[in-house]
């Protein structure tokens, strides 16, 4: 494996899984494979698991990490091809790419949609453009339409934890008072179809995910329905994908409450906003994987980094 951007670069998720618990026993097994390896962790935008699990798991490998918050610290990046540079930006990805690959030996970029123009976020414009300049293997720390360091740290959390040979899943929206990506929504649908279990999406009207991503999944419009017989529910918000961006609903009642959960598990990525997305009374007890699926976050990126170096090895 080259670049990892997408769930659909996992050829067997449920090797990988078994892979990732392994390491998770021994983390520190392989800390020869990285090392004298260097690896840039490029963040176009804010992060707190991302950016301390992705650094820890290279260290864990025996790798260099190098972190550059890039909207802050760098020159403005220029992506458009033939543009006459005599605004803000200073510096074309053609040479910030190619720079940058000197002095790493894999690149990880988290650069997020702008949720008004639905063509530009779709074509991945800075994460496609690392991946056609940069002369190293790529890593999707979260772009514009996934997060698929996430979606695999989810399967994994989910098989730790399932009591069933095949649970129901269920991946539900909730109100926010922001408009917020699909890029988590989208990789953890992603992560699901590839997993044996039984899967459901519960979301108001106006709010179904790209029907390209979602496929077949049956998407449910009454959340109390979609939760019978939960084993894992998984929460998320997201803006409106047909009206691009937008905020449709804020109706309180989509919050995920500890009578609505029952004997379900809950899941989320965080940072979550408690008694908007989710009561205290669910956070607050074992009902909440949220922790546990933070730790997995390590091990996860720990796999992905794994792979890529034994390929450049």
């Amino acid at each position: 494996m080259k670049h990892y951007t997408s769930i659909n670069d996992i050829d067997n998720i449920n090797t990988w899984i078994e892979e990732a618990k392994a390491l998770k026993t021994n983390p520190l097994k392989y800390t020869a494979l990285g090392k004298n390896k260097t690896i840039g962790l490029l963040f176009f935008n804010s992060s707190l698991r991302t950016r301390l699990s992705t650094q820890k798991a290279a260290l864990n490998l025996g790798m260099n990490p190098i972190v550059m918050n890039v909207s802050g610290d760098a020159w403005g990046i220029e992506f458009g091809d033939g543009t006459v540079m005599n605004g803000s930006t200073a510096e074309h990805i053609k040479e910030a790419a190619a720079v940058v690959s000197q002095y790493c030996d894999i690149i990880a970029v988290r650069a997020f949609p702008t949720l008004t123009d639905k063509v530009k976020d779709e074509s991945e414009e800075v994460l496609n453009a690392f991946k056609k300049y940069a002369s190293v293997p790529i890593v999707n720390m979260e772009s514009a339409t996934g997060h698929p360091l996430q979606g695999l740290t989810d399967a994994i959390t989910i098989s730790e934890h399932a009591k069933v040979a095949k649970p129901k899943v269920v991946l539900s929206w909730a109100p926010h008072i922001k408009a917020l990506p699909h890029a988590v929504a989208n990789s953890f649908v992603q992560a699901m179809q590839k997993m044996d279990v039984e899967f459901v999406i519960a979301n108001p009207e106006g709010y179904n995910l790209n029907s390209e991503i979602t496929g077949d999944t049956p998407i449910l419009h009454n959340q109390n329905e979609a939760f019978k017989d939960a084993d894992f529910v998984y929460t998320k918000n997201w803006s409106s994908y047909d009206d691009y961006g937008k905020i449709l609903n804020t109706d309180p009642d989509w919050m995920i409450t500890k009578e609505k959960l029952g004997t379900a598990k809950f899941m989320h990525c965080l940072p979550v906003r408690r008694n908007v997305i989710v009561e205290d009374a669910v956070l607050d007890t074992d009902s909440s994987l949220v922790i546990q699926q933070a730790n997995n976050r390590t091990y996860a990126a720990q796999l992905v980094l794994k792979k890529i170096l034994e390929n450049l090895n």
